[in-house]
């Protein structure tokens, strides 16, 4: 049986010969990169507002039922992407799932402010490949690995 250390351990970098030949451990890779950068990237975004005015994207029955302003809820939102991002890079099969949960509550966000369908349905198939990440996860594992982390 694995300690709770060996648990929550990061995979190791893949043998080169691993990601250079095999396309499940290549596409493992790819996603686990993608979905540990963007969530932190947009997650220090609602800090620093660079992109895009973050608030535009929450539908006013979402910030009714949250505490404080607009503003300080997406500073929550950017909090919360920062760690799902940190648990994809650190536990890829349950920040996979984490990831995908959150990607839900976005969408029924979006469909309620009823504006971005364009946006939400991107997010479906963020939360698709956030799902695939999660189960690539449970088979990709190295020698002395223990399987899905």
């Amino acid at each position: 049986m694995a300690s709770i250390a060996d648990r929550i351990r990061p995979l190791p970098t893949p043998l080169s010969g691993q990601v250079k030949t095999d396309p499940v451990v290549q596409a493992f890779w790819l996603l686990r990169i993608g979905f540990t950068v963007a969530p932190i990237l947009f997650g220090v975004d609602k800090f620093a507002g660079l992109l895009t005015d973050w608030q535009r994207y929450l539908a006013p029955g979402i910030d009714s039922l949250v505490p404080g302003t607009a503003h300080q809820a997406m500073l929550a939102v950017g909090t919360i992407e920062i760690v799902a991002g940190i648990a994809v890079a650190v536990l890829p099969r349950f920040g996979g799932y984490l990831v995908a949960a959150w990607l839900g509550g976005i969408i029924v966000n979006l469909l309620l402010l009823g504006d971005f369908y364009d946006v939400a349905l991107r997010d479906f198939g963020l939360l698709l490949g956030a799902l695939t990440l999660a189960r690539l996860a449970a088979v990709v594992t190295l020698p002395g690995t223990p399987r899905g982390l």
